[in-house]
């Protein structure tokens, strides 16, 4: 039964006939001892909530109410008595309320049916008792039309046993009424359905209360799987007791489907790419797809994807692909024929080579031709068809950027429907989904690899040698979609066996954090090489990158691709260490204060007063100085060592200083694997760089110094007492080169300088002789001409030493060179 017409008819009740008579003047009472109209019966809809909803022009003439009043109105305002109890199409009489407020005793019958929407509602057909309509030859009556109602209807009595069913019941379970008349709903529908049904009906005979639920599956073997809403209600009698109930079914497969679909296409949103891993991504799209949509899939990449590589598919010969993610309704997946992880080579005529040659994709089932086709060239997939029943499949490009990635393949053996073109449509816009999530991955792993590359040609791959101290570094990039940081490490070898210990930081990630950790690394390498005083480099280096900062605002005002950098700030440490004198030197750009553990005392921090961040300009660095024992630890690090989501940087640093107390005397690469497993959570959210050195002293016994008298007579003297300890060190090999050099430059201090004149050598890994005088005036290298009797002193040490420099101190210079000494026997 339909809703009510918007002319005030009921869908079950044909409209008034129209013609050229005018109708008597609507305002007139009807008469309602006059005869009845067999072709306009007085009707009425009445919906589950006792609402009218159809109202007919001969229950208008009948009760005088018109359409406009009648329909919304609640159907007790026109019935004063109810005689709608009695069973679906018994007559019962009940008192009509007439408009003119007379009361009308009238015959009623109520069918019920439901409406478009799948709710249930009752046809109401009322005549008056004195003079019954007199039935017509061709008139339909309630049974006859039970008999051809198109809905699933079905009456049961307290029993459970059915006692009507409708045409459309009839049809759908394959039952004609006669064979369904006294059985049970269990004798009737599968057990996965008829109980449920059962139990819904129980409980409306028990609490006179309808309900409504949804059940899905086939009602017969050969008929399709649907989704249907059934509404099981009360039938009361005039005493108002439940005597039958009736079962009614709505098929709402395609809204149910609709739904489900946009369901999954909800989840392929919320939960595929929740990481920048490809084949996470892969995986998850497996996860959610299979059983909802599929029984099995696979999904394969093409191999250059994994390396963040351009895919670059080609559609001739073998095409190896590389299992991203593979899921099945079966436990262990058995229809697999690769891992995750391995690669497999598809058939040139195979459907998945063909998406990928044409980007689009297919749908197949066990019997066509391509299919045929790809099990004669591929006998283990045909193996895998053949026993596990495979009867539907769909290949699906996986396309981002109008790049074809990879391809998926969705299999059905286990449900019974094949894949529908709707199928096809929901995996398309799956897999465009699911691509762009791995499209993303690719170019993430690119820029990652990318920057750590970059990073790792910039950091120092081994540590160089030195006398000074034993050190050993850690370097760990964060795993984040930021990408790689800027931290760094470095340790510079220095003049007169001292060496440079540098921790820095630029703030941010990704190639930028990387190429600018690399300028700023060489300008410390470059700084430390003049040997600047701590303070004075990091002065140096904040004007670097001040300079940087305004370069990148001036690049980008002139090309607008490019991003606009103005928060380009870095921090750094700069610790100094000489062997000779056991002194440390530090200073500190923003930089958290590297930790010192005596050999026999406790961690604690380097008392080193922190300037502001590179970048930032404006105010003087300081320097902190402290005599260190041979054999003292210095840690250096950067902050996402000590500074996490679990705990703030003064709780970090106090983790810290416990953990070196605990582990200090440890060999110093167990000690930065304790420090990296104590100290940092299993997935770190910043890069981590980490630098421990362990010092030594030079004693007497490999440092001489002599103080010279400004004289170049005595440069023999000096010359002599090089060769003479050169032959207790037993370095008598190299004793030409360095009476030469020492010569040249005791010779140069003299005439040019100014007094105090000091010499000293220095036995390390290499050979260190150093002039010192009282003059700030640097020595120039340059090329003497064919005539001129001298320039060729330092040219001659440039050649002989391995290095050689200056550096200036307050009130004076020291010219220095190393000589390279022969490699140990054996």
């Amino acid at each position: 039964m339909r809703d009510a017409t918007p002319g005030g008819g009921s869908g079950a009740v044909p409209p008034e006939p129209s013609g050229p008579a005018a109708p008597a003047d609507p305002a007139a009472p009807a008469d309602p001892a006059a005869p009845a109209d067999p072709a306009d019966p007085a009707t009425a809809v009445v919906d589950d909530r006792g609402v009218v909803t159809g109202w007919s022009a001969g229950a208008e003439r009948l009760l005088g109410y018109p359409v406009q009043e009648a329909v919304g109105s609640p159907v007790s305002r026109l019935i004063a008595s109810d005689g709608l109890a009695a069973p679906a199409g018994s007559p019962g009489t009940a008192l009509f309320r007439h408009r003119d407020g007379r009361t009308l005793p009238l015959w009623v019958r109520a069918y019920p049916s439901v409406d478009g929407a799948g709710r249930a509602q009752r046809l109401l057909v009322v005549t008056p008792p004195e003079s019954p309509a007199p039935p017509r030859p061709d008139a339909v009556t309630g049974d006859e039309a039970f008999a051809q109602c198109r809905v699933v209807l079905m009456v049961y009595d307290s029993a459970l046993r059915v006692v009507r069913a409708s045409a459309g019941a009839v049809r759908e379970l394959g039952l004609r009424e006669e064979r369904m008349l006294g059985r049970r709903v269990t004798d009737i529908l599968p057990p996965h359905l008829c109980h449920r049904v059962e139990e819904g009906m129980v409980r409306v005979l028990t609490t006179g209360e309808p309900e409504e639920f949804r059940l899905r599956g086939r009602v017969r073997p050969d008929g399709p799987e649907r989704v249907w809403s059934v509404t099981v209600s009360p039938l009361l009698t005039p005493a108002g007791r439940v005597r039958h109930v009736e079962v009614s079914a709505l098929d709402v497969s395609e809204q149910y489907l609709a739904r489900e679909r946009l369901a999954l296409l909800n989840d392929i949103s919320a939960r595929v790419g929740s990481t920048l891993d490809v084949m996470r991504t892969a995986q998850e799209m497996a996860d959610v797809t299979v059983e909802r949509l599929a029984d099995f899939i696979t999904i394969d990449l093409l191999d250059s994807l994994y390396r963040g590589v351009e895919p670059r598919p080609s559609g001739t010969g073998r095409v190896p692909l590389r299992r991203a993610a593979q899921q099945s309704v079966l436990p262990g997946v058995p229809e697999a024929l690769t891992e995750p992880g391995e690669v497999d080579d598809y058939p040139a005529s195979a459907p998945p080579v063909r998406c990928l040659a044409t980007g689009r994709s297919s749908l197949h089932n066990a019997g066509d031709e391509a299919m045929r086709n790809w099990e004669l060239v591929d006998p283990g997939r045909s193996g895998v068809v053949r026993r596990f029943g495979i009867h539907s499949v769909m290949v699906v490009p996986l396309r981002a950027r109008g790049i074809t990635l990879g391809v998926a393949v969705l299999v059905r053996h286990r449900r019974g429907e094949p894949f529908t073109h709707d199928d096809l449509l929901l995996a398309e816009e799956i897999a465009a989904r699911a691509a762009v999530a791995v499209d993303n991955a690719r170019r993430y792993t690119l820029e990652r690899s990318t920057a750590l590359a970059l990073q790792r040609s910039l950091l120092p791959s081994r540590l160089s040698a030195q006398d000074a101290v034993e050190a050993a570094h850690r370097y760990l990039p964060a795993r984040t979609r930021a990408g790689p940081g800027g931290d760094w490490f470095d340790l510079i070898p220095l003049s007169g066996a001292r060496v440079a210990l540098v921790a820095g930081d630029v703030v941010g990630h990704g190639l930028r954090a990387s190429a600018t950790m690399g300028r700023l690394r060489t300008a410390v390498r470059t700084l430390a090489d003049v040997d600047l005083p701590a303070d004075e480099l990091l002065t140096h280096l904040d004007d670097l990158v001040t300079l940087l900062a305004a370069e990148e605002e001036s690049t980008a005002e002139h090309e607008p691709d490019v991003e606009a950098c103005t928060d380009l700030i870095a921090t750094c440490l700069y610790v100094v260490y000489d062997p000779v004198s056991r002194r440390c030197t530090a200073a500190s750009a923003g930089h958290p204060p590297p930790v010192v553990v005596g050999p026999d005392g406790p961690a604690d921090f380097l008392d080193v007063l922190p300037g502001p961040p590179l970048g930032a300009g404006g105010l003087p660095f300081e320097t902190a100085e402290r005599e260190l024992p041979a054999g003292s630890l210095l840690a250096l690090y950067t902050d996402g060592l000590v500074q996490g989501a679990a705990h703030d940087l003064a709780g970090g640093l106090a983790r810290l200083r416990r953990a070196l107390g605990r582990a200090a005397a440890r060999p110093l690469e167990e000690l930065c694997d304790e420090l990296l497993r104590t100290l940092l959570p299993a997935h770190p959210e910043d890069d981590v760089a980490l630098l421990v050195a362990r010092t030594r002293a030079l004693d007497a016994d490999r440092v001489a110094t002599w103080d010279l008298p400004s004289d170049p007579a005595r440069v023999t003297d000096a010359r002599a007492q090089v060769l003479a300890r050169l032959e207790a060190w037993h370095l008598t090999e190299v004793a030409f080169t360095a009476e030469l050099v020492v010569s040249e430059l005791v010779t140069n201090a003299i005439r040019y300088g100014q007094p105090p004149v000091q010499l000293r050598l220095i036995r390390g890994v290499a050979l260190i002789c150093e002039v010192s005088d009282g003059s700030g005036t640097a020595p120039h290298l340059r090329r003497a001409r064919t005539y001129d009797e001298g320039g060729r002193g330092l040219l001659l040490v440039a050649q002989l030493a391995k290095r050689w420099g200056t550096r200036h101190y307050v009130g004076g210079k020291t010219i220095w060179a190393e000589i390279e000494l022969p490699a140990p026997d054996g």
